[in-house]
């Protein structure tokens, strides 16, 4: 079976062009039809994977008779989920599986989640070898919680997979579940938490079972024994130091450790005693102490010895500590970092007490600022209050995470960040497009790129930018309507750009016409 790329990479100019059409807002629906009938595959892929389609069209793709015609619809990110999941029961496995594999969308995007009733009855019918991958991104939150309860015992299985946040009534009615398949999988869970069972099943060579196990189940006393006598992978002592189960006594003696790795690791552990903690605020690497530094439970005398740290990390981490005043903040020589990621953050599924959002977004602390704009909830006034904040992270990170985000900040913060997922910027909501004809000479190829965004960009303009340097900028130019015509024909017979151009929605009826007729197989034009 060819991959998408190579349904690409095999595709012909005329076979490329018609893929520019079939992305075409401006052509007619009759017209999509007879592509979708007649047409290559490269070109149904692009139609029935790349855009919204309207009503008839997807009806037509629905009761397509090819299979891959049909699966590239499956993976479509543009089109409602409800409109995907009509091939829920699709005859053939591939397109199936491709519908529980979900869209490939670019990160920080995750597909939306299909409709609760459609993924009941995808796990409730298909075989499991058809849910892997990232079906479970398809699964809304309300679906996830209510998995455990659920009244199909299938569901409640999968709900089982949540076994460590669930509380001791739900795992308790899910070993005692009148289902075989729900009981057993559950005990399965519940034997990780027996140090006996992880003991006999532990492997005694570095694998993925052995990592998991030691960082994550109930580990016998023999087993830390054994790893601090004789770790079989040299990162053993490591894992354990993060293990909930290690013993008390243990911690104690990992906080010592002679490797900082591992005294940075304890410094994190929620049982670490108040001696450890006094021993690690003093430890002679710096690293250890920026970690002890974040805790919460840090006396006062401890949070002034790292106040004056000699090492700039370190009075970093506990500047932003919840117990600090904002004036024994503001006694501390800290230096916020500008050159960290400002990116998107997914909406949490536990809210933060918005308390603490407002006393961080009002704080004169920049990281605390940054904390609190990534949250989606942030009510109106802190938009507008941290939106003019003078930290470039802070109005980054605003604009990449709230939905309401205004406009002039979506494009300051795309003009003066330059970080990861910085294209994230131009996929929210209220990204401005008017105006942006002014960078189409500008230095930096990606905000030249803005004026093809502008209904308004000058015809001269965007014919220069289809011989810009940069690809990316030549093809979004090149679907501009307002590009010349006759520079437009030109393009249409670029092996580069032919497919950018036919997806012009300046492009007129007749030139669509005579393009249907390119291919070698000719494609007929609706009567």
């Amino acid at each position: 079976m060819p991959t998408p790329e190579q349904i690409w990479a095999d595709a012909d100019l005329p076979t490329r062009r018609l893929a520019g059409l079939a992305l075409n807002p401006s052509v007619p629906e009759s017209i999509l039809l007879r592509l979708l009938s007649d047409a290559p595959l490269a070109v149904r892929m692009v139609l029935c994977r790349d855009r919204i389609l309207p009503d008839a069209v997807v009806d037509a793709v629905i009761e397509h008779p090819d299979t891959y015609t049909r699966s590239f619809f499956a993976r479509n990110p543009h089109v409602d989920p409800a409109q995907r999941v009509r091939l829920l029961d699709d005859p053939e496995w591939f397109v199936r599986a491709h519908l529980a594999e979900g869209p490939r969308v670019a990160a920080p995007a995750q597909p939306r989640p299909l409709p609760d009733e459609a993924v009941v009855h995808m796990i409730s019918t298909y075989d499991d070898e058809l849910l892997g991958g990232l079906f479970y991104q398809q699964v809304s939150t309300r679906l996830r919680r209510s998995m455990p309860t659920h009244p199909i015992a299938k569901v409640r299985r999968w709900g089982v997979g949540s076994w460590a946040s669930l509380s001791t009534d739900m795992r308790a009615a899910l070993l005692t579940d009148p289902d075989d398949g729900v009981r057993e999988t559950a005990q399965r869970h519940a034997r990780y938490e027996d140090p006996a069972w992880v003991e006999s099943a532990l492997p005694d060579r570095p694998c993925h079972a052995r990592t998991d196990t030691l960082l994550h189940h109930a580990l016998s006393r023999a087993v830390v024994d054994g790893v601090l006598a004789r770790s079989v992978g040299k990162e053993d002592k490591a894992m354990i130091a993060v293990n909930p189960s290690l013993p008390r006594d243990v911690v104690g003696l990992l906080a010592a450790d002679p490797v900082p790795q591992i005294r940075g690791l304890i410094a994190h552990r929620a049982d670490l005693g108040s001696a450890e903690r006094r021993a690690l605020v003093a430890d002679p690497d710096p690293g250890v102490r920026t970690k002890v530094a974040y805790r919460a439970d840090l006396g006062p005398a401890e949070r002034r010895a790292l106040a004056t740290d000699p090492h700039p990390g370190v009075r970093l981490a506990v500047s932003v500590h919840p117990a600090l005043s904002e004036e024994e903040r503001a006694q501390i020589d800290y230096q916020v970092p500008m050159d960290q990621p400002f990116v998107f953050h997914p909406a949490l599924e536990v809210l933060r007490d918005p308390k603490t959002v407002r006393r961080n977004a009002l704080s004169n602390h920049p990281l605390l600022r940054r904390q609190a704009a990534r949250d989606h909830l942030l009510p109106p006034d802190l938009v507008a209050r941290l939106a003019a904040d003078d930290d470039l992270g802070v109005r980054v990170l605003l604009a990449q995470n709230h939905p309401e985000a205004p406009a002039p900040l979506l494009l300051r913060s795309f003009l003066e960040y330059t970080g990861p997922e910085r294209s994230h910027l131009t996929t929210r909501p209220n990204f401005p497009t008017n105006g942006l004809a002014a960078f189409a000479d500008h230095e930096d190829s990606e905000v030249r790129a803005l004026a093809t965004r502008d209904p308004e960009t000058e015809p001269e303009a965007v014919e220069r930018l289809t011989q810009d340097p940069e690809y990316d900028v030549r093809a979004a130019a090149t679907r501009h309507p307002n590009l010349p015509q006759p520079r437009l024909a030109v393009l249409l017979d670029d092996e580069e750009l032919a497919h950018a151009a036919a997806a012009n929605p300046a492009l007129d009826l007749e030139t669509i016409r005579q393009l249907l007729k390119t291919d070698g197989r000719r494609v007929r034009p609706p009567a």
